[in-house]
């Protein structure tokens, strides 16, 4: 069996526009469904859900069969949580709160093999087809999509630094968690905020890397987007069900 080519890098690569939808949801049904809307991307999270790495597995399961991309986020940038999504099949991930270029490199060593990295070799798991896919240690990262997400004024000071480490193939504003940082939390989308997100996103393409960004607030989307941003996150799934079922009771 072939490695599995991962869609979501090579469209990165080739500079291709990705609209992606967050999933917070842990049901298999709920992603099948979400992975059948046209999206180009899922993130399924474990940092903000009741979800941990084992539990994406059938997430991941549910959405094989549709054209859309399936990425894991880690609840931290630990080897043993990303290690954990690797083997349960994750080609791409993305890994929060990540500082600095050090920080940077611990997230990209965490999914490669030795010598390039402290990978755990494992012959048998869904990452390898259970066995199936001949060579697969010597070639997974090939296929594999690292994104760091950078979501304090810290962090984002040390963009170019980050951009630098080899094995980061794109770079994520978290605008709620930058907004902290500035001293408006809960405030995304205040106007100092959606500036800061815009020219991160601006830096990001600027260092020569694909840059991406969630928000529900549609003029920050549009901002990132005409400053750069490749990646992008539309909505998030609990977020959507909120919405719909409280405008349909309001209609009524």
């Amino acid at each position: 069996m072939e490695l599995k080519r991962n869609a979501f890098k090579a469209a990165l690569r080739e500079g291709r526009r990705q609209i992606g939808l967050w999933c917070t949801i842990p049901d298999s049904g709920v992603v099948e469904l979400l992975a059948g809307c046209g999206y180009d991307w899922l993130l399924i999270d474990t940092e903000h859900s009741p979800m941990d790495p084992v539990q994406t597995m059938p997430l991941m399961q549910a959405a094989a069969p549709y054209p859309v991309s399936a990425m894991c986020r880690p609840a931290w940038n630990d080897a043993v949580l990303i290690k954990k999504l690797l083997d349960c099949g994750a080609q791409s991930l993305l890994v929060p709160f990540v500082q600095n270029a050090e920080e940077a490199e611990a997230a990209v060593r965490a999914t490669r093999y030795p010598p390039h990295g402290i990978r755990g070799v494992s012959g048998c798991t869904r990452a390898n087809a259970y066995g199936s896919v001949a060579g697969y240690a010597k070639r997974a990262e090939e296929e594999l999509c690292v994104i760091l997400q950078v979501e304090t004024v810290e962090a984002v000071d040390r963009i170019e630094e980050i951009a630098q480490v080899e094995g980061v193939d794109g770079i994520f504003v978290g605008p709620a968690d930058l907004a902290a940082s500035m001293g408006r939390v809960g405030e995304p989308a205040h106007p100092e905020v959606r500036e800061a997100v815009t020219e991160a996103v601006r830096r990001i393409r600027a260092a020569g890397l694909p840059p991406g960004v969630l928000s529900s607030d549609r003029p920050l989307l549009e901002s990132a987007t005409e400053a750069g941003a490749q990646f992008i996150a539309v909505g998030v799934d609990a977020a959507l069900l909120r919405r719909g079922a409280a405008e349909l009771r309001d209609s009524w």
